[in-house]
Order: C-alpha cells, then structure tokens, then sequence
C-alpha cells in the first residue's frame, strides 16, 4: 500500500511507501522499511500514487539506450563508432543494431536496448547473484564470481543455466537451491562448475557465466575499447558540459568517484590546466587515479579528502586539500544523495531516516564549493535522484543563503525544467535541469522496432528515457 503524508510546505506531497498493510485491514507488524521515493506538488492521492507506481516501475528496468561517451581525448567519435558497430555485430551473432551520436552531446554514442524478451525458455539449472550483480546484468554485463550466491547441485563449466536475481538479499553464499523472490535476468553459459565457483581456497574473481540469452539485449563492454570510451549514463556526461572547463582553468570535482565526471572534464579541457578530483574513500580515489591513467589524462589529481573539509589553510606544498578561499575558475559538487533516479534498480531498501540525512550533508558541502569558488566561477550541482528535498529545495536555500549566487541557463538542456514545490519562479524552474524516467511509459522494444524507427524520435525517446537526475548551475558575481 502507499501512503502519502502532507509535507511542510503546503501543497508539497512526501511519496512513502510504508509497512504493507494485509488486505482484511488489520496493522502489520511486518519490518519492511519505509520507502520515500518521490516528492510532487498536490495531485490528489489517486493521481499521485499512479505517478509513484510509474517511478518504481521505470527504476527496476533500465534505460532504453546503452549510453557511451567517446574519449575525444584520444579518438575520433565516427572512429570509435565503426569499431563498435564492428563489436556489437559480432557480440549479436550477425544482428546489426543502429548506433546513434547524440546531436546535442556529440561526443556520446547512443546504443538501443533491446527487450525484455518474453520468449526465453528457462532451464533446470539455476544460478542466483546478489541484487547489484543483477542490475548490471541487466545492463549487458556478464555474471562475476563474486555476485554469485547460489548455483544448482550438480552445476559443471559448459553448462547452460538459468540467472536470477535475489531482489531481497535472503539467498545464503553457497547455496544449493534457493526458493525465495527472485527475478529471471536471462540465459547463460557456466565458465566454471559450482565447486570451483564456492572454493575456498583458491575464491576466483573472473567471469561464472556468461550470459548468451539475456533479457535484456545490450552489448557487453567487458574489455573492449577500454581506452577509447567509457561507459556513462547520458545526464551524468551533460553535466561535464553544463559546466563547460576550459583549457587552462582550474578545476575541483567534490566528490568524483569514480571519475567518470572527471575524466570527462579534463578531455574537455583538451587535458590542459588542472582537475583536482576528491574522494573521502582511498580505494575509489585509486579507482579515480586508474581512470585518468587508462584514458590517458595527465591534468587529474586525486586526493582522498572529505569535501565538507576541503577549505582551509593550506598546510603542504603538494598542491592538495585542504585549499585557500577562491581557488578554482570552475566547481562540480555531484552530491551524495539517496540515488532514486538510478536504473535499473529491482530492490527499495531506503529508510526515511536515511533519505532525509542527505540535505544537511549536501548543504555543507555547499557551503564550502561557494567559498573555494572564485567571483565570477561556475558551480554546477547535481544529484541522480529525482527528491524535491535533494534538488529544487536545495536551489532555493542556497540562492537565499549565498546572495551572491545567480542562476544560470544551462547548455546543453535536454532535460524537463525543474518540480513546482520549493518556492522557486518559473522562470528558475526553467533554469533547471530534471530528468524524470516516469515521465514517458515503459515499452518494449524489438530489433524491427528499432529499424523501423525515426532518427528523431530515438533521441527523443534517448533524453527521456534514463536514469533520474537532477542539474542546477550557479555563477559567483561577488565574494562572499
């Protein structure tokens, strides 16, 4: 069932799913979690609770399009293009699908997915992985050893098996069968028998199975090009160019891992100047690290630091955190935030406790991208969640907390305007920048579809029809 609970601001809604409640209307004493998964202007509770469906419903596929952005640091768009053309008619067995470069992002290749397919006939033989296994899955990845959880008894390498995703992470390491809520993601191809799979002496870190009938028909990338593209949902590459670096500036990505965001700005900065990129994990700022070294970008430094502690007096001369006031030409602070607009995503796990802990985070870090901003610097901020409360709340509180901030139209915009609710103008809202999955409903899509298939209406159907994201950019007209 969901609930909805009026908000404190007037005509906002909170969407909520809370405990179920059993159909003969008694209380649940059931310990599932609450859900808050939306926040909309007043729309009634019929029409609110079908917007809300539609969310979920949108966030457990993935987008209709495989999204890559060329490294044009190194290779041309039309090369990588034939290459991977080359790729997918062989990854396919001879079925050619259309790629597309995006004619307002020119340096991403638009890919179409083709599915779910209904008509996969499922074996005897199962496999189950772990939830976050499963979304990729469903994304064109193959099945790594380590997000297996279960495989059949008799399980040998060559087999072909069924995979299914644990969407409720009660499927115990190791086990035999498995009979709890599991969801089909398609065919595959045992690399490796079940004993070798569960070893414990030798725990193997390469591919279990190799999916050659997936549900949903997208190219793998394990190891192709790795050099010359990087795989990167299609909002995620619009706000690098939002931003708009320039060769010689110098630039801070808050919170980068794992430096997809990046990478994308120093290749558009033709790697000249500096991008100081910052993580408080070590292991992600390593995987920053391994990024910019695998596209061949020398202007990135990545430094592990807590970006609500990066402004300070400067303490060594390796040129890292913490940093003077005034530093950077040019800010990205790509928030930590409760990740609702992620695709695909088949499990809801999010407590209210946790959702609403990320505004005071995100406005700390805030206040801290102004202060190291330079007067006349761009600060672009950005989440991948669709929350009133994460995105167009926080655009108000900060042009009301720092006056002199202004907003400013962005460019590319292929994105819908900003969410009434927060108090901001119509003419703000249009500043904005909000992709919402729900939008549009949800098809499916075979490969005559696709052929038969207008240009225009494929990138039409591209900008809607992705993961949940959220752009706002700010010009500093004056210190602080």
């Amino acid at each position: 069932m969901l609930s909805l609970r009026k908000g404190g601001l007037g005509s906002v809604w909170w969407f909520c799913r809370l405990r179920p409640k059993p159909r003969d209307g008694r209380s649940c004493t059931s310990d599932t979690s609450y859900l808050c998964a939306w926040m909309a202007t007043a729309l009634g509770v019929q029409e609110a609770e079908r917007k809300f469906e539609a969310l979920l419903n949108h966030l457990s596929h993935p987008p209709a399009f495989t999204t890559v952005r060329v490294n044009t640091h190194l290779v041309s768009v039309k090369h990588v293009k034939d290459l991977l053309l080359e790729e997918i008619h062989k990854q396919f067995n001879g079925l050619s699908v259309p790629i597309l470069q995006h004619p307002d992002v020119q340096d991403v290749l638009l890919i179409p997915v083709i599915g779910p397919r209904n008509n996969i006939n499922k074996q005897l033989l199962e496999v189950i992985v772990g939830a976050h296994c499963g979304n990729a899955v469903l994304r064109g990845a193959h099945v790594y050893v380590p997000g297996i959880m279960s495989a059949s008894k008799f399980m040998k390498a060559g087999d072909v098996v069924s995979v299914y995703s644990d969407i409720e992470g009660k499927c115990k390491k190791g086990a035999k069968e498995f009979s709890g809520k599991k969801v089909f993601l398609g065919n595959g191809i045992s690399e490796l028998s079940r004993n070798e799979i569960f070893s414990l002496n030798s725990p193997l870190k390469g591919i279990g199975i190799r999916m050659t009938e997936p549900v949903y028909l997208s190219p793998s990338f394990d190891n192709v090009l790795s050099s010359s593209l990087f795989l990167q949902n299609l909002p995620s590459v619009v706000v690098s160019h939002v931003l708009n670096p320039q060769p010689g500036e110098k630039i801070l990505d808050m919170c980068a891992a794992p430096g997809g965001k990046t990478t994308h700005i120093a290749a558009l900065m033709r790697d000249q100047g500096e991008v100081i990129a910052m993580d408080k994990i070590p292991s992600k700022v390593e995987k920053i690290k391994q990024n910019a070294a695998l596209l061949q970008l020398n202007c990135i430094r990545a430094f592990c630091c807590n970006g609500t502690k990066a402004l300070g007096k400067i303490e060594d001369g390796q040129g890292g955190p913490p940093f003077s006031p005034e530093s950077f030409d040019r800010i990205l602070l790509d928030a930590p935030c409760s990740g609702m607009g992620q695709r695909p995503n088949m499990t809801y796990t999010w407590t209210l406790k946790e959702v609403m802990s990320y505004q005071p985070l995100q406005r700390k870090l805030f206040t801290v991208a102004v202060q190291l901003l330079k007067p006349g610097g761009v600060l672009v901020y950005s989440t991948c969640t669709i929350t009133l409360a994460e995105n167009e709340e926080q655009v108000a509180w900060a042009l009301t907390a720092f006056p002199c901030l202004q907003l400013q139209s962005q460019e590319p915009h292929i994105g819908g305007e900003g969410m009434m609710g927060a108090g901001l103008s119509l003419e703000q809202l249009k500043q904005l920048q909000r992709f919402d999955p729900s939008i549009i409903p949800l098809k499916s899509t075979d490969i005559t579809s696709i052929r038969e298939a207008r240009r225009e209406d494929m990138i039409w159907l591209a900008n809607k029809d992705c993961i949940g994201f959220f752009i706002a950019k700010f010009v500093k007209r004056e210190s602080i």
